[in-house]
């Protein structure tokens, strides 16, 4: 009796995450897009794959040279920050972000500071001619000759540059422009997005040269391609930013080589990009005289103390239903604020319009700061100022209560080296030896905060 002949059965995979399954369907099933999944052809029939000889012998991990993989500064001390301490040696990094926020400066920068440092610099342009480049490099003095620059749109090209001048440091700007002549398909397609990576990340991981690819967004904000090159780099980058401010950040949403609990701040401007090393001249105003309606927090984004000023106005409305306006600020959390403070402290603002907004186009999203922002709405109703020099930390309770937040006692430091003098926190919120030169007042209700902080009639 004859047997039976083995049978493959056909394959199918997202494009996007690389999930596979033995049928199609609609929507992957581990990164949740709809359209995705594709038909990969039919598994191999035979036997199992067969061993093979090893390149390299396995060694102890001790007996590794850690000597070749030792970081490398940029020069950019915000961008190193992120990283982790520098670039190290066949990485590669992907910086993700929206038109126009500075990826192609940020970059330019730091290759034109790493050929001045004698490095071997590849700048590989897709999207702008190299006459384009040199005049941005001219703008932000980043004309250096030992910057290579090519504008090739052509993977094999970019391969024969790298063949040729053997760098240390690679910059792809940006990885939906290459296309390889091997996939069908335009430049930025799915199939096109992954040869060009895989391509890219073999020749540096091979070679030891570190790589930064500048990759686009979509819609949402999210790393636009396949999710598999996010799975591929070392590193993933997210730099953001408000169209009309200055203000970048650049945050790691992935990092195999540090945390990704760190935020640089820079500052964009007419002749380039510049770190900000104490960003409070940003996000503080410098007025000379208190206004009412402003209050000031320290709020914490990854591991960076990062101080804050919540504005507020409050005047009486002409409409059946008050306007209630926020810029920075969630506009969920102040209508929970002016609940509390209605129902707990007795301020009525029910029949007034409300705006809020955050100074130097910061974007206010911890609950550390609500006691801020409550006392800048009271501060705007009473038509009073806050007393000089107070800060406030602490989130609100529905119940009045304020309620402690993390890293308390580092909050109280940058409050106290910003020249702060007085700082309202919780009063559960530890018993920390406080830093010289600050009053500290521990407070139980929104009640209590509110009293401290105005100034009595």
């Amino acid at each position: 009796m004859p047997t039976a002949s083995r049978t493959s059965k056909p394959a199918y995979r997202c494009t996007e995450c690389g999930w596979t399954a033995a049928k199609w369907v609609g929507r992957c099933g581990e990164c949740q897009q709809w359209g995705t999944v594709e038909e990969a052809g039919a598994a191999p029939a035979g036997p199992a794959t067969k061993a093979t000889a090893a390149t390299t012998p396995a060694t102890p991990i001790s007996d590794v040279d850690a000597t070749a993989s030792a970081r490398r500064g940029t020069g950019v001390a915000e961008f190193d920050r992120v990283l982790g301490g520098g670039l190290v040696p066949g990485a590669v990094i992907l910086l993700a972000g929206e038109p126009g926020v500075g990826k192609s400066t940020l970059l330019l920068d730091v290759a034109a500071r790493a050929a001045r440092e004698k490095q071997r610099v590849l700048y590989a342009t897709g999207e702008e001619s190299a006459g384009q480049v040199r005049l941005r490099a001219e703008r932000i003095g980043a004309l250096e000759p030992g910057l290579m620059l090519a504008a090739e749109t052509d993977l094999g090209a970019v391969l024969a540059h790298i063949d040729a001048v053997q760098p240390d440091l690679l910059v792809v700007d940006s990885i939906q422009t290459i296309a390889s002549a091997q996939i069908d398909g335009a430049p930025g397609g799915v199939g096109q997005v992954r040869e060009v990576a895989s391509a890219l990340i073999q020749a540096a991981k091979s070679r030891g040269f570190a790589m930064v690819i500048v990759g686009h967004v979509t819609k949402d904000g999210s790393v636009a391609g396949p999710r598999i090159v996010e799975h591929l780099v070392d590193v993933v980058c997210q730099f953001e930013g408000e169209q009309h401010s200055q203000l970048r950040l650049l945050r790691a949403i992935k990092n195999r080589f540090g945390s990704v609990d760190e935020v640089g701040c820079f500052q964009l401007h007419d002749t380039g990009i510049e770190g900000v090393a104490d960003p409070s001249g940003l996000f503080l105003s410098r007025e000379g005289t208190q206004v009412p309606g402003t209050c000031a927090t320290i709020t914490i984004d990854g591991k960076r103390p990062l101080p804050a000023e919540i504005q507020a106005l409050v005047a009486p409305s002409a409409l059946s239903n008050p306007r209630r306006a926020t810029s920075g600020i969630d506009s969920a959390r102040v209508s929970m604020i002016l609940a509390v403070l209605h129902r707990r402290v007795g301020l009525a603002v029910a029949a007034d319009d409300v705006y809020v907004s955050t100074i130097g186009g910061a974007r206010v999203t911890e609950p550390g700061a609500d006691v801020a922002l409550a006392l800048a709405l009271a501060s705007a109703r009473a038509d009073a100022p806050v007393r000089p020099g107070f800060a406030a930390i602490g989130e609100v309770a529905l119940s009045g209560a304020v309620r402690p937040v993390n890293a308390m006692a580092q909050r109280i430091a940058e409050a106290a080296r910003l020249g702060f003098t007085d700082v309202i926190v919780p009063e559960s919120g530890g018993k920390d030896k406080d830093p010289a030169g600050i009053r500290v007042h521990r407070i139980a209700t929104l009640r209590e905060a509110v009293n401290a902080a105005l100034p009595r009639d």
